[in-house]
């Protein structure tokens, strides 16, 4: 019957999905532009890439545009990534640009799957895999799960590095000092928290601290911003799309190094 015949494609082919990303070069925990940018990169590289994002819709805060008008501005600096994803684009002033944020997300999330990437929906990540004072991978679960407070043990993906793309709340960044006890790479030490709203320092700022914050550990996006306590910038994207791109090259070059 065809009702078991789509049941069972369905199952099977997710299923084995799941089992070709227990072992990743790279897991990326959120879904927002910066990190569909870096999971394109990299998977384009020829590394095995995940992005865990707990949302139905990956895609992060872009979707929105600004306060649901859903038009975003970037500046001249990010324009070859906007070119890189053959997004429409028109020119607005001092060298900005606008684009349709439905088309720019829709954009990054299908390169980065047609280039090799794998993004699961509906996952949370609650914990990372600490080995040898080294994050080296994450800890799954499904976001109902932890949403209902249900007590149900979550699943183990090994990656070499991982990303937090996690935004404003920098989650990873937050649960890897708070269990462990260790330094990050900041001026405390510890997560500084992001400041209020400045656009040129923010958009300066976040490619700036994009880095590897804690061995196996990186940050991107506004949880750059969060870690090291700079600027937010609002609705312009361009940093976003940089640390993206910047964060992807780190991680090619190291484990092309290895």
């Amino acid at each position: 019957m065809i009702e078991t015949k789509v049941s069972q494609g369905i199952i099977s082919t997710y299923f084995e999905k799941m089992q070709r990303n227990l072992n990743l070069d790279v897991a990326i925990v959120g879904g927002g532009p910066s990190g569909i940018v870096a999971a394109y990169y990299m998977a384009k590289a020829g590394l095995k890439v995940a992005q865990f994002d707990r949302k139905l819709s990956p895609g992060g805060g872009m979707w929105g545009g600004a306060m649901m008008f859903n038009q975003i501005v970037v500046q001249e600096e990010a324009m070859d990534i906007v070119r890189d994803f053959d997004i429409n684009y028109a020119p607005f002033e001092d060298g900005l640009y606008v684009m349709d944020s439905v088309e720019s997300t829709a954009a990054l999330l299908y390169k980065a799957v047609h280039a090799g990437a794998t993004i699961f929906n509906c996952y949370s990540v609650e914990d990372v895999i600490f080995k040898n004072d080294v994050v080296s991978g994450v800890v799954v679960n499904w976001t109902p799960v932890l949403r209902e407070g249900l007590h149900v043990d979550p699943l183990n993906i090994l990656a070499k590095c991982v990303i937090d793309g996690t935004g404003h709340d920098s989650e990873m960044c937050c649960t890897v000092a708070r269990k462990n006890g260790i330094k990050l790479n900041t001026e405390t030490g510890g997560v500084i928290g992001e400041r209020s709203l400045d656009v040129v320092s923010g958009e300066d700022e976040v490619v700036k601290g994009t880095k590897e914050i804690y061995p196996g550990l990186y940050v991107c996006g506004m949880a750059a911003s969060a870690v090291s306590g700079t600027p937010r910038m609002g609705p312009i994207f361009g940093g976003m799309l940089m640390s993206g791109k910047k964060v992807a090259e780190m991680i090619i070059e190291k484990l092309k190094n290895q």
